[in-house]
C-alpha cells in the first residue's frame, strides 16, 4: 500500500527532475540560437593519418585553410525545433544558400547516411532521447546529409554538444576523390565567448555493398566562427527576404518526403545537373509546383 508521505516524495522527487530539466533545456536552446547571427569564419581541415593500402600512390588531401564570411538566420524557433540558416557572403552581390542546421528536442525519427546517396530511416525509443537534442544537417539544396541525437553539456563554464554520425563526402572533396564514400564525422559545436567552434575528427571510409567499413584516412577539421557586428551581412540579411519564401517552398517538399519515414535513395544528377545547381537557377518567384517537380524527379522510387 502507497502511503501519503511516499506518494508525496515521489510527487516531489519528479517535479525536482521536471524543473531541473527544464532549467537544462532553456540552457541548451540558449547555446543553440548564440549560433545566429554574422561571422568571421575560418574553414581547417588536414589529413591526420592514411591507411591506404598502396601509400606509394596514395595521394592525400591537401591542407585546407579558407575564411569567410556567414549569416546565420533564425528561421524557426519554437519550444522543441529551432532552425538555423547559413549564408555565405562572397560580395554584397554574391550570397550563397549555405548548409542549414535543425534541432529538434525528443526526436525519435533520424535519417542515417548509408552509402551511395541512400539514407535509412531509423525510429528511436521515446526514453533513449530525453533531454537530448537531435541536430538535422541539410545540404544547400535541403536534401538531407547527416543526423545525430546528443545531450547538451553545461558544465565547467563549458557549453557543447557532441555527436558521431555517417554523411557523404563533403563538398571540399565529393569533386576530387572517389577512393571512399562515406565520411565517419565526430562532431563538437561548442559556444566560446567570442563565437563558437566546430570541430571534427572524421573517418573517411570505403563501406562495401555487405556494410563493413575499411578505413581509409582520417582528418583534423576545426571551424571557427568569431562575431562581428550584424552590419557586416546586411547583404545576406537583404538576400535571405528576397529568396525564403521559395526556399521554404523547398523544405516544405522535403518535409512531405521525410514524413513518409522509409529509406531514402536520391539521384546524383538528373539532366545531368545536380538539385542545387537546378534549384539555385531558379527565380525568387518560381512556384511551388516548380521547385516540387525538380525535388520529385531526383527521389528514386522504388
Amino acid at each position: 500500500m502507497i502511503t501519503k508521505k511516499t506518494y508525496l516524495s515521489a510527487l516531489m522527487i519528479i517535479t525536482s527532475i521536471s524543473g531541473f530539466c527544464q532549467a537544462n533545456k532553456k540552457e541548451d536552446i540558449k547555446a543553440i540560437k548564440s549560433m545566429c547571427g554574422c561571422y568571421e569564419v575560418k574553414f581547417n581541415f588536414a589529413e591526420t593519418f592514411q591507411y591506404a593500402k598502396d601509400t606509394a600512390v596514395y595521394i592525400p588531401s591537401k591542407t585546407k585553410h579558407e575564411s569567410a564570411l556567414e549569416w546565420v538566420e533564425l528561421v524557426e524557433d519554437s519550444p522543441n525545433k529551432i532552425m538555423l540558416q547559413h549564408l555565405l557572403i562572397v560580395s554584397d552581390a554574391i550570397i550563397i544558400k549555405h548548409w542549414r542546421q535543425d534541432w529538434l528536442y525528443e526526436n525519435t525519427d533520424l535519417y542515417t547516411y548509408n552509402q551511395d546517396n541512400n539514407w535509412k530511416y531509423i525510429k528511436l525509443a521515446k526514453k533513449d532521447v530525453k533531454g537530448q537534442w537531435t541536430q538535422k544537417v541539410f545540404q544547400v539544396d535541403d536534401s538531407p546529409r547527416y543526423e545525430g541525437t546528443a545531450t547538451w553539456t553545461h558544465v565547467d563554464g563549458k557549453k557543447y554538444w557532441m555527436n558521431v554520425a555517417d554523411a557523404p563526402l563533403p563538398r571540399r572533396e565529393i569533386t576530387k576523390r572517389n577512393d571512399y564514400n562515406v565520411l565517419k564525422r565526430r562532431n563538437i559545436h561548442e559556444i566560446t565567448t567570442t563565437g563558437w567552434n566546430h570541430e571534427q575528427d572524421n573517418d573517411k571510409l570505403i563501406r562495401t555493398e555487405n556494410g563493413k567499413d575499411i578505413i581509409l584516412a582520417q582528418e583534423k577539421g576545426f571551424d571557427s566562427y568569431t562575431k562581428v557586428a550584424d552590419s557586416k551581412c546586411i547583404a545576406a540579411q537583404k538576400w535571405w527576404g528576397e529568396n525564403k519564401t521559395i526556399w521554404k517552398n523547398v523544405r516544405d517538399k522535403w518535409d512531405t518526403v521525410f514524413a513518409q519515414n522509409k529509406d531514402l535513395t536520391l539521384e546524383d544528377k538528373v539532366n545531368r545537373k545536380r538539385l542545387y545547381s537546378l534549384l539555385f537557377d531558379l527565380k525568387p518567384g518560381a512556384k511551388k509546383e516548380e521547385t516540387d517537380a525538380i525535388i520529385d524527379s531526383f527521389v528514386v522510387h522504388k
